[in-house]
Protein backbone atom coordinates (compact mmCIF):
# COMPACT_ATOMS: atom_id res chain seq x y z
CA UNK A 1 0.00 0.00 0.00
CA UNK A 2 1.16 3.51 -0.81
CA UNK A 3 -0.16 6.65 0.84
CA UNK A 4 -0.22 9.85 -1.20
CA UNK A 5 -0.93 13.37 0.00
CA UNK A 6 -2.64 15.52 -2.58
CA UNK A 7 -3.29 19.25 -2.61
CA UNK A 8 -6.88 19.89 -1.53
CA UNK A 9 -7.95 21.16 -4.97
CA UNK A 10 -6.57 18.07 -6.72
CA UNK A 11 -8.19 15.79 -4.17
CA UNK A 12 -11.54 17.51 -4.69
CA UNK A 13 -11.27 17.11 -8.47
CA UNK A 14 -10.38 13.44 -8.05
CA UNK A 15 -13.31 12.86 -5.69
CA UNK A 16 -15.68 14.54 -8.16
CA UNK A 17 -14.53 12.41 -11.10
CA UNK A 18 -14.63 9.23 -9.02
CA UNK A 19 -18.14 10.02 -7.81
CA UNK A 20 -19.44 10.92 -11.28
CA UNK A 21 -18.04 7.76 -12.86
CA UNK A 22 -18.68 5.37 -9.96
CA UNK A 23 -15.02 4.39 -9.88
CA UNK A 24 -12.61 4.55 -6.98
CA UNK A 25 -10.04 7.27 -6.49
CA UNK A 26 -7.45 4.48 -6.44
CA UNK A 27 -8.53 3.46 -9.93
CA UNK A 28 -7.76 6.92 -11.33
CA UNK A 29 -4.50 7.25 -9.42
CA UNK A 30 -3.41 3.84 -10.71
CA UNK A 31 -4.35 4.73 -14.31
CA UNK A 32 -2.50 8.06 -14.11
CA UNK A 33 0.60 6.35 -12.73
CA UNK A 34 0.47 3.66 -15.42
CA UNK A 35 0.24 6.34 -18.12
CA UNK A 36 3.10 8.34 -16.62
CA UNK A 37 5.37 5.28 -16.44
CA UNK A 38 4.51 4.28 -20.02
CA UNK A 39 5.19 7.82 -21.28
CA UNK A 40 8.49 7.92 -19.39
CA UNK A 41 9.56 4.59 -20.89
CA UNK A 42 8.70 5.86 -24.39
CA UNK A 43 10.66 9.06 -23.75
CA UNK A 44 13.74 7.19 -22.53
CA UNK A 45 13.59 4.87 -25.53
CA UNK A 46 13.37 7.86 -27.89
CA UNK A 47 16.37 9.52 -26.22
CA UNK A 48 18.37 6.29 -26.47
CA UNK A 49 17.54 6.00 -30.18
CA UNK A 50 18.66 9.57 -30.82
CA UNK A 51 21.97 8.89 -29.09
CA UNK A 52 22.72 5.82 -31.27
CA UNK A 53 24.00 7.96 -34.16
CA UNK A 54 22.19 5.88 -36.76
CA UNK A 55 21.90 7.53 -40.15
CA UNK A 56 18.71 9.53 -40.57
CA UNK A 57 16.49 9.19 -43.61
CA UNK A 58 15.09 12.47 -44.94
CA UNK A 59 11.31 12.80 -44.72
CA UNK A 60 11.02 13.44 -48.46
CA UNK A 61 12.87 10.18 -49.24
CA UNK A 62 10.57 8.17 -46.97
CA UNK A 63 7.49 9.67 -48.63
CA UNK A 64 8.92 8.88 -52.09
CA UNK A 65 9.86 5.30 -51.19
CA UNK A 66 6.39 4.70 -49.76
CA UNK A 67 4.79 6.12 -52.88
CA UNK A 68 3.15 8.98 -51.01
CA UNK A 69 4.37 11.67 -53.40
CA UNK A 70 2.30 11.87 -56.55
Amino acid sequence: MIAVRLPKELEMQLEKVASETHRSKSYYIRKALEQFLEDREDYLLAVARLEENNPRIPYERVRKELGLDD
